[in-house]
């Protein structure tokens, strides 16, 4: 990451593709009621996850969820380029990416 976001929310906003322990999960989902009510200063009620990752190891699904007391304690390693996340048994590292994109015109982008 070029420039680190504040807050593991900011970063997970603006990503489209995560890695968590070296495995690549671009399935995670973000509460957006959760963080409406949060952004709005109220607290979330329920004890839905803010933060869902799936993604294949091999032959087998892997799944965390993050509650967003998680979330909001998660702090950046500069040295791992990545957020540390407490998770129910363990300490997670998660990278977030901005997907890259493209397209095939071998056109300028001020030409017709």
């Amino acid at each position: 990451m070029s420039s680190t976001p504040h807050d593991l929310i900011s970063a997970l906003s603006g990503a489209d593709m995560l890695e968590i322990d070296d495995l690549h999960a671009w399935q995670f989902h973000l509460d957006g009621e959760q963080l409406a009510q949060h952004q709005a200063g109220s607290a979330p009620t329920g004890d839905a996850p803010l933060l869902s990752i799936e993604c294949m190891d091999g032959r087998a699904l892997r799944k965390w969820h993050f509650s967003l007391a998680q979330v909001l304690a998660a702090r950046f390693d500069g040295e791992a380029d990545a957020w540390r996340i407490s998770g129910p048994t363990d300490t997670h590292l998660i990278k977030c990416f901005a997907a890259i994109s493209g397209d095939n015109n071998d056109l300028p982008d001020d030409a017709e």
